[in-house]
Order: structure tokens, then C-alpha cells, then sequence
């Protein structure tokens, strides 16, 4: 990652990460040459590269149940209309039960520690309007409206302190449904009296960022969301507040307006391609942001890892949720998941901290690549059972290879063929997570070929449509969602059956024949023919579902070893399909 700069963005998410519909992002993003006001500010999200996001309010009490009844998604959407549509003064009635009494700030702090973070952000005040700090210009708080009577915002900020850890607020400034005015909340107050946007802003909104940014100490981040359609003076007055109080601290760019200092991508999204300037991927421990009582659909550390060193390996920081429940408490599945995960990154902490993009620029069929100076960290995902770890495009010289975790020193033997770097590792794996070998560069340039290579032993599992030259068709991102809020993203080509083509570019390092897979979602069977620069090409028909799923197309030789294109068609007139990739998986004969 470069270094800090002030972000413009070109294109904003419209709304962010519980629930709402994200806005199409456009990738390109550009830095402005102003300074920040410290060499200390931003630091954190720069350097450290990994963070705790909790979400946590009256909705994790309520579990995603309510009257009784289960609605499956996000938990802090359970009050919308979308979800459970629950009558704002019934809610606000609820957080007479919400009484956190298992809350302890120190665990939850520890537990970031453990996971190798180096900073939270903790929801202050959620989209339902409860404050989960002391407010005293709104009595809808954990202090005032519970039998709690505590605010744990200062216990939280007090113990990220005491344990060298940064701390920071989510705040919804756009979206409150409990408060007159605010956005999606009535526009009467209890009295019958007219209550605008304006309204809610200057009595609720303002004074809560003020009380935020004032009274917890230093903050490293103010992460909003959902900006909407917030007029740009609001947005104004609250990057005045923030920078008036807490000089040194990031807003993100859900402020909305293409204002903030770093950019979020969609939620639960780690892009494809690297990405430049400052940006964070955020994601979740099982599928929801808040608790919901039935969701234990958890991430593995290994999961966690993956999402981890991919985020850095495009260039960003990672943020990664836990929900706890109605008592205080962080799921110990989640936190067994984190501590383990943890572990991890504490043996090989120079694969996270401070660490750049690949050159590659994309995933490799293995795993990924980090980078600090002239050393490269090969984090190996899939460990390959021929003894043989096949490195590609490789146009630097490589001094020296060796397991990073290996105490002996002892080197891995490697070899040449063109520039594909293959390694002798062992047949055994060496860490049962994912196991890390450092090529050490001759010097800090550092070059290597982009094309998409086919891996001998994986080949190419999920060669995005994103890689792909298209004629008389297009590329474009969809995201849907499997649950309300759980969000899923990926590229496609919709437009295939009107005579277009699809033509990726693969680098073979020896002749293979390759299965051939289509991942597609439509209705109905389609002719469809791949064929190669070297003449070979297979054609078949196959049903599409309204799922994403694999179908088998058959085998596909490459005769000669470099550079080989091969393209994509479809009958014209055919069912329209959205192809998203092809797989090719080698042969074993």
C-alpha cells in the first residue's frame, strides 16, 4: 500500500454495510496531493492492516426474533419494514429488557489482541436510533432507556488504551427509523408537530458526533454509513466536527458526497484485481452483523486467514465483524476462530503488518502473494501434493526461497524453466493453516508477468470473465443477496448469445489437456464452443439454473508450452445466461 493520502473518490456506495442495496462501485479511485495533518494519522489502517468492526445494540437482545416469530438476515435490520416492520415505539419499549450484564470490555479488547487486530470500531448508533453511549441530547440510550445503566463506550475506549490498541465509531447519520425526521423515521413528532430532515440533524445527529468525537479520548476512525441522499452542507458539518475534536482521525467515505479519507468497498467483497489507494474490505464472522440467535454458520481460521492476506494482496485493510449477543458476550465460536487465526498471523506477522500488493495483481490457483521491500510471502492456500510449488512470471532474479517458518534456515531448492520459478517443497504440509515461503529479490524491483498462469498440478480454478477481452458483448459486476443482507458479488457477461465473444489469455508452462467448466446462471440449455489459438475447441450444450453452479464442457489440449488464447461463444439466439468464469483443470493420465 502507498503511502497515506487523502482520497477523492469517483463513485460512492449509496449505501453500505447492513443490508441496504450497494450502489455499482467503479474501481478507480483518485489520490489528491494534500498531506495529512500527522505522520501519526492513519497509521493504524495503513500499517496494520487488519481490524475489529462490532456490531452491537438493543437488535443483538432481540436476536432476530421478535413476537415469537425468527426473520432470517441481518439482525440490525430487524425493525425495518424489509425484516420484522416493527412499530417504533414498540422498540423503543424493548431496551427496558436489554440489560448486557456479561459485558466486559477488557475480554473483548484481549480477544481483538489475540486476533492479531490493531484497532476497533464499535457501532455508537445504529440505523434503529439507540445510542449505545451516554447521550445527553437523546434519552434512546444504553444508559438512560436500560436497566444497564453504564456506558460501555467508555470501558471499551478505556481498554483498547491499556492494551496499545486504536479505537474508533461506526455512526449512521443518515438512517435513523425511532427519530422524527431522520431517515425512514416518521415525520411527526409525538406531539403531531412537522419534523424535517433538518430538524433531526441539528438536534440529534451533529450534537451525538460531537458527543462522540469529545468524550472517549483519541479516535483512530469515524466510519459512517449509508449516506443516501444527505445534502453535502450536513455532510460538511460533520468533517468539520470530526476534524475540529479528533485531527487525527480517518473518515470513511460513506459519508457520502465522494468525500472521506479511505474508501470501503461493498460489503463482504475482496476485489479480483488489486486496487490503489486507501481502501478496506469489511466482512463477517458467520453471516450476520449483529447476533442472531440462530446463525452459527461460522468462519474458519483458515476462512479468516484467506480474506485476510487476499484484502492486503489487492492493496487494502481488512475489518472483520463480531456480533455479541444480548448479555455482552463475543460467540465463542467467533472468538475460538479469531484466536486461532490469530496464532497465525503472530508466527508470520510480515505477511500482515505493513505489508504491500502483489505484483501479480490477482490471486494465483495456489494462494496469494504480499510483499515488504524485496521480499515476496508466498501464502500457499492449497498445498501441492506433487512436491512441486510452480511460481509464474517471474522476470527477477530470486536470491534465495525458504519456508518462513522454518527456524533452520534451511533454503528451497529452485529451478527455471523460462519464467516460471518451480520449488522442491515438501510433501507434507508445513503449517496446517497455510504455510508461508519468502523469495528474497535480488533488489526492490521487482518484476513479473500479469497473465493468468495455468498451474500444472491446480491449473486454473476460477478464471473470472474480469480477465477477459470481450467483443460485441460486455463485462459488468452483479451482486445479490442469499439471505436479507448477506450479501454475494461477482463479474459477469450477460450478452453472450447476440454474438459476442469472451477471450482470456493463459501462460502454459508445459502441453496439458484440461476439464473444462463454465459457471453460469439462466434458464434453459445453450450451445456453447470454446475453442484455442492452436485450432483445438470443444463445443456442447448445457442447462443453466437460476443458481450459479458448474457445468462440464469436456477436455481442451494446449499442445505447446507460452501464451495461448482461447474464446468463448455462444449459438446467437440462445438463452440469455450470465457466464461469471471457466475452470480448467489439468488431466491426470
Amino acid at each position: 500500500m502507498s503511502n497515506i493520502l487523502r482520497l477523492s473518490l469517483l463513485f460512492l456506495l449509496t449505501f453500505g454495510i447492513t443490508g441496504t442495496i450497494n450502489a455499482q462501485i467503479n474501481t478507480t479511485i483518485e489520490k489528491s496531493n494534500e498531506n495529512l495533518e500527522s505522520s501519526e494519522r492513519g497509521k493504524l489502517f495503513e500499517w496494520g492492516n487488519y481490524a475489529m468492526f462490532i456490531h452491537w445494540g438493543l437488535y443483538s437482545n432481540l436476536a432476530d426474533k421478535w413476537d415469537g416469530k425468527t426473520y432470517y438476515g441481518i439482525s440490525e435490520w430487524l425493525m425495518n419494514e424489509s425484516m420484522a416492520n416493527i412499530d417504533k415505539d414498540e422498540y423503543k419499549a424493548a431496551s427496558k429488557s436489554f440489560n448486557p450484564k456479561d459485558f466486559d470490555a477488557k475480554k473483548i479488547a484481549q480477544l481483538a489482541k489475540d486476533a492479531g487486530m490493531k484497532y476497533i470500531i464499535i457501532t455508537s448508533k445504529h440505523h434503529d436510533g439507540f445510542a449505545m453511549f451516554h447521550s445527553k441530547v437523546d434519552k434512546f440510550n444504553i444508559v438512560d432507556a436500560t436497566p444497564f445503566g453504564r456506558d460501555p463506550m467508555k470501558e471499551l475506549a478505556q481498554a483498547c488504551k491499556e492494551l496499545g490498541l486504536g479505537f474508533g465509531f461506526y455512526y449512521s447519520q443518515y438512517q435513523d427509523w425511532t427519530t422524527p425526521g431522520g431517515f425512514k423515521a416518521p415525520r411527526v413528532d409525538s406531539e403531531g408537530n412537522p419534523r424535517t430532515f433538518d430538524d433531526y440533524f441539528k438536534s440529534k445527529c451533529l450534537p451525538q458526533v460531537e458527543e462522540i468525537t469529545s468524550n472517549y479520548g483519541d479516535i483512530e476512525v469515524i466510519w459512517f454509513d449509508t449516506p443516501g441522499q444527505i445534502e453535502k452542507k450536513y455532510v460538511d458539518d460533520l468533517i468539520e466536527v470530526v476534524h475540529r475534536n479528533q485531527p487525527n482521525a480517518l473518515i470513511s467515505s460513506r459519508i457520502g458526497h465522494n468525500l472521506g479519507d479511505f474508501r470501503t468497498l461493498a460489503d463482504m467483497e475482496v476485489p479480483l484485481k488489486n486496487i490503489d489507494g486507501l481502501w478496506e474490505s469489511i466482512d463477517v464472522t458467520n453471516d450476520s452483523w449483529g447476533f442472531a440467535w440462530y446463525d452459527n454458520n461460522w468462519k474458519t481460521p483458515k476462512q479468516i486467514l484467506q480474506t485476510l492476506i487476499s484484502t492486503i494482496a489487492r492493496g487494502g485493510t481488512f475489518m472483520m465483524n463480531v456480533g455479541p449477543d444480548g448479555l455482552g458476550n463475543v460467540p465463542e465460536q467467533a472468538a475460538a476462530s479469531l484466536r486461532s487465526s490469530g496464532k497465525w498471523v503472530a508466527r508470520y506477522p510480515d505477511v500482515i503488518y505493513g505489508a504491500q500488493a502483489s505484483p501479480w495483481k490477482h490471486k494465483l490457483p495456489w494462494g496469494d502473494v504480499t510483499r515488504q521491500g524485496n521480499k515476496l510471502y508466498l501464502a500457499v492456500y492449497e498445498w501441492p501434493k506433487d512436491g512441486k510449488l510452480y511460481v509464474p512470471g517471474i522476470n527477477s532474479f530470486v536470491k534465495q526461497a525458504k519456508l518462513l517458518d522454518d527456524k533452520t534456515g534451511k533454503r528451497i531448492k529452485q529451478t527455471l524453466n523460462g519464467n516460471w520459478l518451480i520449488l522442491d517443497v515438501p510433501y507434507q504440509q508445513p503449517d496446517p493453516m497455510i504455510s508461508v515461503i519468502e523469495l528474497e529479490m535480488k533488489n526492490n524491483d521487482i518484476d513479473v508477468d500479469t497473465t493468468q498462469a495455468l498451474d500444472p498440478e491446480i491449473g486454473l480454478p476460477d478464471l473470472s470473465v474480469l480477465f477477459a477481452d470481450t467483443e460485441n458483448c460486455s463485462t459488468n459486476k452483479t451482486t445479490w443477496r442469499e439471505k436479507f443482507g448477506e450479501y454475494k458479488h461477482t463479474y459477469i457477461v450477460s450478452n453472450l448469445n447476440k454474438g459476442g465473444k469472451i477471450t482470456w489469455t493463459v501462460e502454459v508452462l508445459e502441453p496439458i489437456t484440461c476439464q473444462v467448466g463454465l459457471n453460469v446462471r439462466g434458464n434453459g440449455r445453450s450451445v456453447w464452443e470454446l475453442k484455442s489459438d492452436e485450432g483445438k475447441y470443444i463445443q456442447n450444450q448445457q442447462r443453466a439454473t437460476s443458481k450459479f453452479s458448474e457445468v462440464p464442457l469436456g477436455w481442451l489440449k494446449f499442445d505447446k508450452p507460452g501464451k495461448h488464447t482461447i474464446t468463448l461463444t455462444m449459438e446467437k439466439g440462445q438463452n440469455p445466461a450470465d457466464i461469471s468464469s471457466i475452470s480448467l483443470i489439468p488431466v491426470k493420465f
